[in-house]
């Protein structure tokens, strides 16, 4: 079973396709396409992870292409503190009403659709350098 199916029978919300403000990038994904191992140690805990993420509203949702990258780039989302960081700095860009956000916490980046609260993609530091975030109207340090 894959993550995306796992996170819809748990009825998670798991987006695909282009949202507002980020570009496309179906071809690229396609080629690059990650099958998670479902029988890793990292597989399990991203599952539960995210079934606690996902399961109130309040929480950023993670899309799809979101959930790829955070398990090939093991991010860790309660290292830190970084889920709630990260939902401080969602609703920091709320309340200056932005629609699209660069959210970076400590040598993560995230790219948020703040008007879906949606985390779109994520990047780690070694992904970050010569990279140009477009189509964001604003940046969160936390």
């Amino acid at each position: 079973m894959l993550i995306s199916e796992y996170l819809q029978s748990r009825n998670v919300s798991v987006t695909t396709g282009r949202v507002n403000g980020f570009p496309n990038h179906a071809t690229e994904s396609a080629k690059n396409k990650v099958n998670l191992p479902e029988n890793s140690e990292f597989a399990r805990l991203l599952k539960t992870q995210l079934a606690e993420i996902n399961s109130t509203d309040k929480n950023v949702q993670f899309s799809k292409h979101a959930v790829e990258r955070i398990y090939e780039r093991q991010i860790d989302l309660y290292d830190n503190d970084t889920l709630d960081r990260l939902n401080k700095a969602v609703e920091l860009a709320v309340q200056k009403g932005s629609s699209d956000a660069l959210v970076m916490i400590d040598s993560n980046a995230f790219l948020v659709s703040v008007r879906n609260n949606k985390v779109i993609t994520t990047m780690a530091t070694e992904d970050m350098q010569g990279s140009i975030f477009t189509n964001i109207d604003s940046t969160v340090i936390m």
